[in-house]
């Protein structure tokens, strides 16, 4: 998963392992690294991806398994700033700033949306002088936070343990940012993998995510013994996963 949804993995991971008796381990990276790993046979066994694109790709590859593709968060875009007596969304409007931090447009899901939403506002041309671009989210967030640039429009998830202010961008006005999960191939036959797939479709697990500031939608089913995969029967044999959290 990405990086500003790595402290919602690590919580679902530790949720896991508590009841399953499974051990996760998950690296953190943006989605374009680890999608390249993948098809260089990095030993993932779960992708959680920042996009849907990827997911989709691998699938069509024949390197994740057929039908597993789930959406398991939507991302929130903010404007924040570092600097808690700051209207962040009247110091953009004003252009009262010197540095705006966006994700990279065409490579990141938040940077475009960023973008979508300065074109909305009819800004996109006035502020391209003033706009610091990271590779992600993550860098996006870390120009703000160091004080390389007075506002950055970020992932929800990345500020609410934060200080400062931000404006939560109505989300009328970008793209959904659809964060895809999918089962890769070479875990097929791992039991553990295809349960922790299976967890991060569960109520449980998405009122965990919603918790760390994402949009979720209706539980694949419940996590209780009629879920097949966590019945006392089927997953009762301890094996490492592998999943991969991306930072896009």
């Amino acid at each position: 998963m990405a990086a500003n949804a790595a402290e919602a993995v690590e919580a679902l991971a530790a949720d896991f392992e508590q009841r399953t008796g499974h051990r996760v381990t998950v690296t953190v990276g943006s989605t374009g690294k680890l999608y390249a790993q993948i098809l260089h046979g990095a030993p993932f066994d779960v992708f959680l991806a920042a996009d849907q694109e990827r997911p989709r790709l691998l699938v069509e590859q024949g390197l994740a398994v057929e039908g597993s593709r789930l959406t398991y968060a939507v991302g929130r875009l903010v404007l924040w700033s570092p600097d808690a007596e700051v209207d962040a969304a009247h110091t953009l409007r004003a252009g009262s700033f010197r540095r705006l931090a966006i994700a990279n447009p065409d490579l990141a899901p938040y940077g475009a949306a960023a973008r979508d939403v300065l074109s909305e506002l009819g800004l996109w041309e006035s502020l391209r002088s003033k706009i610091v671009v990271g590779e992600n989210v993550g860098q996006s967030f870390t120009m703000a936070a160091s004080g390389n640039a007075e506002l950055g429009f970020v992932a929800l998830s990345s500020v609410l343990s934060q200080g400062g202010s931000y404006w939560e961008v109505p989300p009328e006005t970008y793209s959904p940012i659809r964060q895809d999960a999918v089962l890769l191939d070479r875990a097929g036959g791992n039991i553990a993998a295809r349960a922790f797939h299976l967890f991060l479709g569960s109520a449980t697990a998405l009122a965990t995510i919603e918790s760390f500031g994402f949009i979720v939608g209706r539980a694949v089913g419940p996590l209780d013994g009629s879920q097949p995969g966590f019945s006392s029967g089927g997953y009762n044999r301890r094996r490492p996963i592998h999943a991969h959290a991306r930072t896009r």
